[in-house]
């Protein structure tokens, strides 16, 4: 339902004058990353982050196109968008994620909406398609007053939903009220040098228009190429916290930056596209033919297969759930002076690619077996058809023992609580290799392990069976 409820706000949201929009529908994880601002090391806040599972704390061009799958549904596009994630300040001082639209039980989780716009200008420039390399940043994360600039102008909120049929429609500011959803969306810049795909701090090489309006004015002569206007939008589910606000009602939603205004608002995008294909969008698009992204991009990826799209934990540390304090050492702040970055803050274990702790899967060598990946599952036709059970105090130790129990090699746990045998594991339904899957439900029985996801099952194989066993995996 909430997936419904997300594609709908993203159809009324759609500008009549947007060339075509990147639906990402899924997100790769939420994490303190950040290739364009803090390459190689833990960024200072969390972020939402979608797109290429190439993604990583540092990458290039040439890993981002090296991506085998995105969260994202135009296939060619295997860029990156990333925002800071919203939390719930509550009364007894602890931090609470709010989810998505698009987020459940289930292990489903939401995305965000990227617009291409085609706003050339009162000069009607030629649109530039962004080249390799090319990365930017919109927004001022400790940013915490308003300012009237277009820069200023860019970064608003939206209130759908709200208890005051009175107040703004939309505001720069985080809303003052309550809401059923927040709309977070921020503009970027679409002048550029014409030289420079990153700067030192990642906006010089790129500018708003001089003047007209900030998403489609005209370009100064210091950034005479016009790119194509990136807009994202996100919206968060904020109505479970209604009645959470404390006797003062002051707004108590802060974004993971440790802002409580919304002026802090921001995002991030590394190119991934393919130069030509971009260019050729840009050049034959044109505003309300709504048939254009299909002649153009031909197939997209299914709803399911960006959902099966993640990667997993870079470094050790909760962002989700109820948290004493924001990731990173982020007090909350309300300006208007802009926040100060805290200086010494501890930084967590890195978790090497690979392994078992960063995979999120269970070592379980000491039993004899192994792991083999995230396989697809359907509940028409299971993967393993032999045996099962399930409950609510199912670990990957006990699925392990029960199929070894009945003589199976073939162990596989989905939605958190079912286990399921079998003898065989069809080629299709194999991991895929470079691709991490939609495991990303928790253990019934015991929250530190994953026990598969909706349509997605955590898959073990025994060991030493004469080498006729081997590690199921994809060459695609």
């Amino acid at each position: 339902m909430k997936l419904l409820l997300y594609n709908i706000l993203l159809s009324l949201a759609l500008p009549a004058t947007s060339t075509f929009v990147v639906q990402c529908y899924s997100r790769l994880f939420d994490h303190r990353a950040d290739p364009v601002v803090s390459p190689g090391v833990p960024s200072a806040h969390v972020h939402t982050i979608s797109g290429g599972n190439g993604f990583n704390f540092s990458m290039t061009y040439e890993q981002a196109r090296a991506s085998r799958c995105s969260t994202c549904n135009i296939k060619q596009d295997l860029s990156n968008y990333w925002s800071p994630k919203l939390y719930f300040h509550a009364k007894n001082g602890s931090f609470i994620s709010v989810p998505i639209v698009g987020d459940n039980e289930g292990g489903n989780m939401g995305g965000m909406a990227i617009y291409y716009l085609t706003r050339s200008g009162p000069d009607n420039d030629k649109l530039i398609a962004f080249p390799p390399g090319f990365r930017m940043l919109a927004g001022d994360p400790n940013k915490r007053v308003a300012t009237d600039d277009f820069a200023g102008r860019a970064v608003s909120h939206k209130c759908v939903g709200g208890e005051n049929p009175s107040a703004p429609d939309e505001t720069k500011n985080l809303p003052t009220q309550k809401c059923d959803q927040i709309r977070v969306q921020v503009t970027f810049p679409s002048c550029w040098d014409g030289e420079n795909t990153d700067s030192v701090n990642h906006k010089s090489h790129v500018s708003y228009p001089k003047d007209g309006n900030f998403d489609g004015g005209r370009c100064p002569a210091t950034h005479p190429k016009h790119l194509v206007t990136l807009f994202y939008e996100v919206y968060y589910d904020t109505s479970t916290f209604r009645g959470e606000w404390d006797s003062s009602n002051k707004q108590p939603f802060v974004f993971a930056n440790g802002d409580a205004t919304g002026y802090g608002y921001h995002g991030d995008f590394v190119n991934g596209w393919p130069t030509a294909l971009l260019q050729t969008a840009l050049s034959t698009c044109i505003d309300g033919t709504p048939t254009c992204s299909t002649t153009v991009f031909g197939s997209f990826r299914t709803q399911a297969e960006t959902q099966a799209c993640k990667l997993p934990s870079l470094i050790a540390e909760p962002v989700s759930g109820v948290l004493s304090s924001l990731p990173g050492c982020n007090p909350v702040t309300y300006g208007p002076e802009p926040a100060v970055v805290v200086q010494n803050c501890a930084i967590p274990q890195i978790l090497e690619p690979g392994t078992e702790q960063a995979a999120g899967f269970t070592d379980v060598r000491s039993l004899g077996w192994r792991y083999m990946g995230c396989a697809k599952d359907d509940a028409g036709r299971r993967t393993l058809d032999v045996e099962q059970i399930s409950g609510n105090d199912m670990t990957v130790e006990k699925c392990i023992e029960f199929c070894k129990s009945k003589n199976i090699q073939y162990a596989g746990l989905e939605y958190s609580g079912e286990c399921y045998c079998g003898d065989s594991v069809a080629e299709e339904r194999k991991p895929v290799e470079g691709e991490w899957g939609n495991c990303v439900m928790k253990c019934s029985g015991n929250a530190t392990q994953v026990c598969g996801g909706p349509g997605a099952i955590s898959l073990y194989q025994a060991c030493g069976s004469g080498g006729s066993l081997r590690i199921a995996k994809s060459s695609r």
